[in-house]
């Protein structure tokens, strides 16, 4: 029987908070899947995640049964490539005070020397903020904008620069896009579709640049909303998931499990030849160009 088998492989989830996100959603599948899991963890709510795992207060049950547990939880705060990149004034900062390494390269070092390399399989950039996201992009300011680019498409690059040299031969890396990337999502501003157009060019260039150099895949998955924690930012996140609702090919917003499963085809030996690509898991919404025929007539449809 066919099936996705990730025993014996190391993964880094960066982007992991809660376990109401794709990000958990993905560790879940993979550890599902046999992976072993590490994630990485913004700096400010390291404490809060820390504190609901010592309370046993997150979801650890992996799919078919049984129950997972993370091998490793390292601080990330991906604006800052190096540890010389963090200013000063932020070891005043109560939520960071005690905490370092946990700039791109830092965790890159912390991994080689709790593992060895090369010491990963997988990385997963589950990682997005844009500090202007409620303003439409023509009210946005230049800080704004950099800040999303900065945090929500850079921060991939990095990553790839830094963990890939880690990686073995075979290896795969996978992000998280939006159809904002594409097509116009009112709502959805500060920079942050453009964030996302950019970093779907950018798995297009990493999936042959770090191919040749390193052989390794690179693809996204551009899923459809999810009414998380971190997207309450986004006011009108319900109304996103419900219009999804009424009008994806299949009448229905995804699950987080959904794209967690989808990761890990991606990043199994089954996905072999697949690089470079976009994703879309959203109960076919991408492919729909007005709203459905039911929300016109009224009539519910069949």
């Amino acid at each position: 029987m066919l099936s996705i088998d990730l025993q014996g492989k190391r993964a880094f989830v960066a982007g992991v908070a809660d376990d109401n996100s794709y990000g958990w959603a993905i560790a879940r599948a993979l550890a599902s899947a046999g992976a072993e899991v590490c994630v990485g963890t913004w700096p400010p709510v390291l404490r809060i995640f820390n504190r609901l795992r010592e309370r046993e207060r997150l979801d650890f049950s992996l799919e078919g049964g049984g129950s997972w547990e993370i091998a490793k939880v390292y601080p990330l705060d991906a604006l800052f490539d190096t540890d010389d990149d963090v200013p000063a004034e932020l070891s005043d900062d109560k939520r960071y005070r005690g905490l370092s390494g946990f700039s791109i390269q830092g965790v890159a070092d912390a991994m080689v020397a709790d593992f060895g390399t090369p010491c990963l399989d997988v990385v997963v950039h589950s990682l997005a903020n844009g500090p202007e996201v409620s303003n439409p992009l023509v009210e946005t300011t230049r800080a704004g904008y950099l800040a999303a680019l900065s945090a929500s498409a850079y921060s991939m690059v990095s990553m790839v620069q830094r963990f890939a040299p880690l990686m073995r031969p075979g290896g795969s890396v996978v992000s998280l896009s939006y159809l904002a990337g594409e097509r116009v999502i009112p709502g959805y501003g500060g920079g942050m579709s453009s964030a996302k157009a950019a970093l779907e060019s950018d798995t297009r260039t990493l999936a042959y640049e770090a191919g040749r150099r390193y052989g390794i895949r690179v693809n996204t998955i551009s899923a459809g909303p999810l009414a998380s924690r971190a997207a309450k930012a986004i006011g009108s996140i319900g109304n996103m998931v419900e219009y999804y609702e009424q009008n994806a090919a299949l009448p229905a917003c995804n699950t987080a499990d959904d794209v967690g499963r989808a990761a890990a085809f991606l990043v199994s030996p089954l996905a072999a030849a697949i690089t470079g690509e976009t994703l879309h898991v959203d109960m076919g919404y991408h492919a729909m160009g007005m709203v459905a025929q039911d929300q016109l007539t009224g009539d519910g449809g069949d």
